[in-house]
């Protein structure tokens, strides 16, 4: 567990080597990306949006062999027939069926009782039948990862590879979540929730997690699987270590705006040391000469200043400052333990889920696949985060194989995607990162407001987007100048997509470099997936499977989010039936993908 060396203090373990953070003497730039006004045509969802795109072809592009540099691809989004290569003509009426059905607000809303009521009329045979005949067949691919083979290599066909997602989860209402847990997670549609029970679940869920690495391995050479960190440990676990990770951030932003540095860029505020050593002196930080042995060393104090990534080392390896710190809370202006003491019992979780964290790093290395770390809420998040970096750090060395997840309707996505790649180049891995919206809004927004503190959430759907492209066209230009850095443009949002290609059309940047990938969920948007695919981009789809009966749930939040988008849109169905109409006028009533 050598990534774990941060975490020294917390679970009192041995630590491993951890490579010390240094300077790179290699390039600078600026962590200010372009802000460039982007039009903003789509509505306040994540769907399908509706664009006006002149007719193309599918791709155009040349390659030299004396460079990279290409001439402009274009990807045509209107184009049915290449959009829907892939599906028979039952395939097409199913998507219009179910996407129909998604828009009827009483289905959507009482969808678990009309299943219970559907079971009990019918049986469980012809329950099972009609649910792969809809909504089932729409969204998972399949009961196991045996079923799921023929839909992920009949995909692969067509350009298109799968991040594999057991999706079976627990279905609990949101009361039973606030009694728990006390947030808000069973409200959630957007996103796959574990609650924790005890070690032996934890183990299974770690099984699942195994199990599916190793089908995405089986079943493709450059697969992705999908884990989320609730499931491998005690949550409170994720939310004390996230409390203490917010209060050093904070500490530090106090001493940057002490020094006149609050309204620099986050990696721009560099604090001066002796000034820093003096006042935590006079604030009571700690023994004058602990505070001069802390600033001492290989990796600190050469310059003269200490930065964010100087600051966050302190916590990977001076055991003395979690254990015995005091920092100063803000608002009471008192000395308070920067972390509260564990009983033996909570370090024995917290070393088990460390451990298993691992284990699942080392399977997908040794099964070929790439690892998607799920984002979580914000109060689990910065733990999440820190647990993800600390895995790149060690398996990232020759080539991206975790990748972590950014919600990009936060107001600090920005800072944190900035500081993460400043880490990576600093140490010289290879950062991979998935790009997101968000699914927690709603419940974010709500606790916030119960507990009182600042809603972390951006303000509304354009802030968000522009929050998106903001740190889409930073990874970008960390891949122009780095080749290490690599990203999944993980949205239903066709304006993004376009963007993304005219970004890399203006770098050069080819799509058989791999550096830049694209996300879609199983079911939705083939108009967006089939297109780059066969273009020749790598693209994924997000592929959930698992037992009829214990992906209700998720079918359900399937539903729930189809509603909104569905409503928003009418595109992705006007698409299906243009090119059904296409078929039935070409005489191709009895279409079968050819592959």
């Amino acid at each position: 567990m050598s990534y774990t060396k941060f975490l020294a203090a917390l679970v009192r373990a041995n630590s491993g080597n951890v490579n010390k953070i240094r300077v790179s003497p290699g390039r600078c730039r600026s962590t200010v990306a372009s802000t460039k006004n982007q039009e903003e045509k789509e509505r306040p969802m994540d769907g399908c949006t509706v664009v006006e795109a002149a007719p193309v072809e599918i791709i155009s592009q040349t390659k030299s062999a004396a460079d990279t540099k290409l001439n402009k691809i274009h990807v045509d989004f209107d184009n049915t027939q290449e959009a829907y290569r892939s599906k028979g003509n039952i395939e097409l009426l199913r998507s219009l069926l179910v996407f129909k059905l998604c828009t009827i607000d009483v289905l959507v809303e009482k969808n678990k009782e009309l299943m219970e009521l559907t079971k009990k009329l019918f049986g469980q045979w012809m329950f099972e039948k009609m649910m792969k005949m809809t909504f089932y067949g729409q969204f998972v691919a399949g009961e196991d990862h045996n079923s799921i083979k023929p839909l992920i290599q009949k995909n692969q066909a067509f350009g298109v590879g799968a991040v594999l997602d057991y999706s079976v989860e627990e279905d609990l209402t949101q009361e039973e979540a606030h009694r728990q847990f006390g947030d808000r997670r069973g409200g959630v549609i957007s996103a796959r929730t574990y609650f924790y029970a005890d070690e032996s679940k934890c183990d299974n869920q770690m099984e699942t997690f195994i199990n599916c690495i190793k089908a995405s391995g089986g079943a493709s050479a450059d697969g992705f699987s999908a884990i989320k960190m609730t499931a491998l440990g005690r949550p409170q676990f994720l939310l004390q270590f996230s409390e203490v990770l917010v209060k050093w951030r904070r500490f530090f932003n106090f001493l940057a705006a002490q020094q006149g540095k609050s309204e620099m860029m986050v990696l721009e505020q560099k604090l001066e040391l002796e000034q820093l050593k003096e006042s935590l002196t006079k604030m009571g930080v700690g023994a004058k000469d602990d505070i001069e042995n802390w600033f001492t060393g290989e990796k600190l104090g050469f310059s003269g200043t200490i930065d964010l990534l100087d600051w966050n080392s302190l916590i990977n390896d001076t055991t003395t400052i979690s254990n015995l710190l005091m920092v100063p809370n803000l608002e009471t202006r008192k000395l308070e333990p920067l972390l509260n003491t564990f009983t033996a019992e909570e370090e024995r979780q917290m070393k088990r889920m460390l451990q298993r964290v691992d284990v699942l790093a080392k399977h997908a290395v040794e099964n070929g696949v790439r690892l998607m770390v799920d984002a979580e809420q914000t109060y689990f998040q910065p733990a999440i985060s820190r647990l993800t970096l600390e895995m790149q750090r060690i398996f990232n060395r020759e080539k991206p194989i975790i990748f972590n997840t950014y919600q990009c309707y936060l107001k600090e996505a920005y800072d944190n995607v900035t500081v993460d790649i400043e880490l990576s180049r600093r140490e010289g891995w290879y950062f991979g990162a998935k790009l997101v919206r968000g699914a927690y809004m709603y419940q974010e927004r709500d606790r916030a407001k119960e507990i009182g503190y600042e809603d972390p959430i951006n303000p509304d759907y354009e802030a968000t987007n522009r929050m998106y492209h903001k740190c889409l066209e930073y990874v970008l230009e960390e891949i122009e100048h780095n080749r290490k850095a690599n990203v999944m443009v993980a949205t239903h949002n066709e304006d993004t997509v376009k963007y993304t290609l005219e970004k890399m059309n203006e770098m050069g940047l080819s799509p058989t470099e791999n550096k830049v990938y694209f996300g879609q969920l199983l079911g939705m948007c083939d108009q967006i997936s089939f297109p780059l695919g066969q273009a020749g981009f790598p693209v994924y789809k997000y592929v959930p499977y698992g037992p009829v009966n214990e992906v209700i749930p998720y079918l359900s939040r399937r539903a729930q989010e189809n509603r909104g988008f569905m409503k928003g849109s009418q595109r992705e169905r006007s698409l299906l039936w243009k090119e059904l109409k296409r078929r039935v006028l070409g005489g191709q009533i009895f279409y079968k993908p050819v592959y």
